[in-house]
C-alpha cells in the first residue's frame, strides 16, 4: 500500500515541490525516510510516530511493518522540520485510516509530540509555489495561516493538530479557509517608523538632508564624512522617516524575505537581504573588516546576492539603499574648525584606504558633514519636517514609476544603460559641463553613468521632463564632494 502527497522545500527566497510518498508493507518494523534528509529529516519519523500514537490513530511502530518514505526529487537535499505533517498524512493514506484526492492539497508543518502542530519558516513562499503550481488548497500550522494568506489565490486551512485534520479529512469536523489578509491595506496605516527622528529636529546640514532626499527618491546609495557629533548619525536615523511607504508588490516581496528568515513572529537571508527594499546603515564605515566590504560590491552593482555552495548556487534578493557614515580620518578631526587632527598623512591615507576605491564609486552621493555652529543649534527655527519632504519623494517615486512601468525597473538607481541613454539625455550647456567634469576629477565611466542617474532624480523632484545644467552640476557635486 503506498500513497503520494505534495510538499516543498525552501531553496533560498523560493520552494520547490517535493513529492512525499509513503510505502508500507509487511516485514520487520522498520521505518526509513530516503531522498537526501539532513538529521532534522531523519528525526520526523520520531515525531510523527509518537505525534500518531498519541492523537489515537495507530501509528507506524505500534506493529510490525515496513515503512519507506521517499522524498522525491532525490538529488535535492531536504532540510527543516516541514515535512512532518505530509510524512504522517502521507503514512495515515497508506495504512487507509484517511481517505481523500491528495492532487490538489498540499502540506507543511512540524509536529509536537502530542500531535499538535508547529510554527514553520518560510510558508509565504510555499503559498506562493502552491498558488503557481495550481493547488486549491495549503494545510499549515494554524499559528502560520496568517502569513500564508497574504499571497492570496489559495484556500490556506489551519490546522492545530493531527485530531482535528483527520475530523477534517473524515467530514465529522471540516477546518475552515483561513481570511485573506490585505497587506497592502495594513502598510497604509502605518506612519512613521519607531524611533525615527523628524527631519525637523535635525539642526542645520540642509545639504546632508538635501542628499537624503535624492537618495530617498531615486533609490541611491549615500556616504557621509565628518567629525564626531557632526550629526551624521542622526541624519541616518531620520532617514526612514522620508521613504514612502511600499507597496503591495514590494511588501510582499519584502516579506517573503522575513518568511524565510523566520523573523516574522544552512543559507538563510544576512543583513543585506533583510535590507532589501530598505536602508542598510553602516555606521564607522571604514571599521568593518575589508573583506565585508568588498563583498558589498555585488549588490551595490546587481541588486542580489549570489551564494555559491558545493550543493549549488543561491541568489538572494539585496536591493536596498546604502547609507554609510565615516570619519575623515582615524581621530576624526580633519579639516574639523573646532579641533586640530592629530594624525599624521600616512595615518590618514592608510584609514581611507580601508574603503576601496571600486566600493566609493559605487556610492552615488557623497557629502562632507561639517560641524553645526552653535547658532544653528541654539535656533528657535525648526527645519522641514519629514512629511513635508516625503511629500515630494512620493511625487519623484510616482513620475518614476510611469517611466518605467513596461520594465522591470523601479527607480532611477536601477537603470541600465540604454534606459540611460533615453532618459537622461543631455543638452550641449549640460554635455560640457559633465565633460569638464569627468576630465578635470578623473570620473570613471561607473561614477559618470551614477552621476546621470541622480541628475534624472533631482529633475524629477522638480517635476521637469529633461535634465537642466542646473540639475547636473548638483549632482557632479555630491560625486566630488568625496575628494575636497
Amino acid at each position: 500500500m503506498s500513497s503520494k502527497v505534495y510538499s516543498a522545500s525552501i531553496i533560498g527566497l523560493d520552494a520547490l515541490l517535493v513529492e512525499v510518498e509513503v510505502d508500507i508493507s509487511h516485514g520487520l518494523s522498520l521505518f526509513n525516510i530516503v531522498g537526501l534528509p539532513d538529521k532534522t529529516v531523519e528525526e520526523s519519523k520520531e515525531r510523527v510516530n509518537a505525534a500518531l500514537r498519541n492523537s489515537s490513530v495507530v501509528a507506524p511502530q505500534s506493529k510490525s511493518q515496513r515503512i519507506t518514505v521517499n522524498l522525491a526529487p532525490a538529488d535535492l537535499k531536504k532540510q527543516g522540520s516541514l515535512y512532518d505533517l505530509p510524512i504522517a498524512v502521507g503514512y495515515l493514506l497508506a495504512s487507509k485510516q484517511i481517505e481523500f484526492s491528495t492532487e490538489d492539497k498540499m502540506f507543511c508543518g512540524e509536529l509536537a509530540l502530542d500531535g499538535k502542530l508547529r510554527h514553520v519558516n518560510g510558508v509565504l513562499a510555499l503559498a506562493n509555489l502552491a498558488r503557481k503550481r495550481g493547488f486549491k488548497e495549503l494545510y499549515v500550522p494554524e499559528v502560520d495561516a496568517g502569513e500564508a494568506s497574504l499571497m492570496g489565490g489559495i484556500d490556506v486551512i489551519p490546522v492545530s493538530d493531527i485530531k482535528s485534520l483527520i475530523g477534517h479529512f473524515n467530514g465529522s469536523a471540516l477546518i475552515g479557509v483561513a481570511g485573506e489578509n490585505n497587506l497592502f491595506e495594513e502598510l497604509s496605516n502605518v506612519e512613521l517608523v519607531e524611533d525615527a527622528l523628524d527631519f525637523s529636529y535635525v539642526k542645520g546640514q540642509e545639504t546632508a538632508k538635501r542628499a537624503l532626499e535624492l537618495a530617498a527618491a531615486g533609490g541611491h546609495n549615500v556616504i557621509f564624512s565628518g567629525s564626531p557629533g557632526s550629526g551624521k548619525t542622526i541624519l541616518a536615523r531620520s532617514f526612514a522617516t522620508i521613504l514612502p511607504k511600499m507597496d503591495a508588490d514590494e511588501a510582499l516581496e519584502v516579506t517573503r524575505i522575513f518568511s524565510v528568515a523566520g523573523l516574522l513572529s544552512s543559507d538563510k537571508p544576512g543583513e543585506v537581504t533583510l535590507a532589501h527594499r530598505g536602508v542598510l546603515f553602516l555606521d564607522e564605515f571604514p571599521e568593518f573588516p575589508r573583506k565585508a566590504l568588498e563583498a558589498l560590491r555585488q549588490p551595490l552593482e546587481d541588486g542580489h546576492v549570489t551564494i555559491s555552495r558545493a550543493a549549488g548556487t543561491i541568489k538572494f534578493p539585496a536591493n536596498f539603499i546604502l547609507v554609510a557614515a565615516m570619519n575623515p580620518c582615524p581621530c576624526g578631526y580633519l579639516n574639523d574648525l573646532a579641533k586640530e587632527c592629530i594624525c599624521t598623512s600616512s595615518q590618514t591615507a592608510r584609514y581611507k584606504r580601508r574603503v576601496s576605491g571600486p566600493i566609493l564609486d559605487r556610492i552615488d552621493i557623497h557629502v562632507n558633514v561639517a560641524r553645526v555652529k552653535y547658532d544653528k543649534l541654539t535656533a528657535d527655527d525648526s527645519g522641514e519636517n519629514s512629511k513635508d519632504i516625503r511629500k515630494r519623494v512620493e511625487g519623484a517615486r510616482k513620475s518614476q514609476k510611469e517611466r518605467f512601468s513596461l520594465s522591470k525597473t523601479r527607480l532611477n538607481s536601477e537603470m541600465n544603460n540604454l534606459q540611460i541613454k533615453k532618459y537622461c539625455e543631455l543638452d550641449g550647456a549640460s554635455t560640457a559641463l559633465m565633460k569638464n567634469a569627468v576630465n578635470q576629477y578623473h570620473l570613471s565611466a561607473r561614477s559618470y553613468f551614477r552621476t546621470l542617474k541622480v541628475a534624472r532624480t533631482i529633475a524629477d523632484l522638480t517635476s521637469a521632463t529633461k535634465i537642466e545644467q542646473a540639475h547636473l552640476a548638483e549632482a557632479i557635486q555630491y560625486r566630488i564632494q568625496e575628494d575636497n
